[in-house]
């Protein structure tokens, strides 16, 4: 009897010990969901909500960070996603108007202790401002999290680069540095977006270069495509790697794919969804 008892007291240990051992590790994705725009046609928000939903439910992340969702998609998307909560506004107005770059958590994993948002531009701090050569308004949300059941607490950030601006995109990352730094100190961060940046950019390398808060690039050869930008079509010549995941050194990563299901005709964004596994140290 008393040979059971210890044994079933050591299975209690390795499992509690499993669960936090996992319970560290974070399956994050980023995804540009593509704005729900009528010229799309076949491919408009509306006539690919269940695909997405599908594909969401399929891969299951931890964190998800979405760019150009509209609010209506922002409500579709909550719908879906019950078991999470999300930090983000409306690039606009900083409230519910224009796209959000936004971070869903999960609830069961992660208790939300503050968040904010602030635009790609000479004046961060004012809502729907406008910085150097970019078209429009880009904005970063994040967000800092606790793990629960745990002492450790991680900082996502999720951005949209301007997809005309060179400068807009340099100026973008070295703002966004200086604002996690400011922001996060030596605390773990995951930086994640479209960046419209490729890796032999200046904005790419701006930052897996800086000194002050260094970061990886998640990548690893993928077994289908490596390219995260391809518009609608599988048949499509399009392919661009613009999509990241960055981690910082309190992260060690533990697996990496570009997410291409798709219908045989078209995928389910005009982007590839990123996702990547992280342990925190």
């Amino acid at each position: 009897m008393l040979k059971l008892k210890n044994f079933l007291f050591f299975l209690l240990l390795f499992i509690a010990g499993t669960n936090s051992i996992f319970a560290q590790q974070i399956k994050i994705i980023t995804y540009n969901i593509r704005y729900d725009a009528a010229m799309d046609g076949l491919n408009q928000w509306g006539k690919r909500t269940k695909v997405v939903d599908s594909l969401l439910k399929k891969y299951s992340p931890d964190v998800l960070c979405i760019q150009e969702g509209l609010y209506n998609q922002m409500l579709d998307l909550q719908t879906m996603l019950p078991n999470y909560f999300y930090v983000g506004v409306g690039r606009d107005d900083g409230k519910e108007k224009g796209e959000f770059s936004a971070v869903f958590f999960k609830k069961s994993m992660f208790e939300l202790v503050a968040s904010n948002t602030f635009w790609l531009s000479p004046t961060p701090e004012i809502a729907g401002s406008k910085g150097w050569d970019a078209a429009i308004t880009r904005i970063c949300s994040y967000g800092k999290v606790k793990l629960k059941n745990t002492n450790k607490w991680l900082f996502v950030f999720n951005t949209h680069f301007d997809h005309i601006g060179e400068m807009a995109r340099q100026e973008s990352a070295k703002l966004i540095l200086n604002k996690i730094t400011e922001i996060a100190g030596n605390e773990a961060v995951i930086l994640t977006g479209d960046f419209n940046s490729e890796p032999n950019s200046v904005a790419y390398n701006s930052i897996t270069n800086n000194s002050n808060h260094p970061f990886k690039d998640s990548f690893s050869k993928s077994k289908n495509k490596d390219c995260t930008f391809t518009g609608f079509e599988v048949k499509s010549n399009v392919c661009k790697r613009i999509d990241f995941i960055f981690y910082d050194k309190n992260f060690k990563l533990k697996n990496y794919q570009i997410i291409s299901d798709n219908n045989g005709i078209y995928y389910p964004s005009d982007h590839l969804p990123v996702e990547a596994v992280l342990k925190i140290k």
